[in-house]
């Protein structure tokens, strides 16, 4: 059962993590264009990744704009 806490094997990712966060959600939400997912559902699916480890209160939305455009490349390279 998942505790909340990062695998050892993985290093916890925090909100300035965006290209990670990026390749993360790509790889969890194949097929969405994320350009369509508002922040407060952006901001929910980060707090759900396993690698993520860091405070939900301070994400804001320079930080969830710099995710969802890291997410967006990602999803253009997968697109081509």
């Amino acid at each position: 059962m998942w505790d909340g806490a990062p695998r050892e094997t993985e290093a916890a990712v925090k909100w300035i993590d965006a290209e990670d966060i990026g390749i993360a959600l790509s790889e969890k939400f194949p097929g969405i264009d994320p350009l369509t997912i508002r922040f407060t559902d952006l901001r929910a699916r980060v707090l759900d990744l396993d690698e993520f480890d860091d405070d939900p209160k301070t994400s804001n939305e320079p930080k969830l704009e710099a995710i969802q455009m890291a997410w967006y490349e990602e999803f253009k390279d997968s697109q081509s």
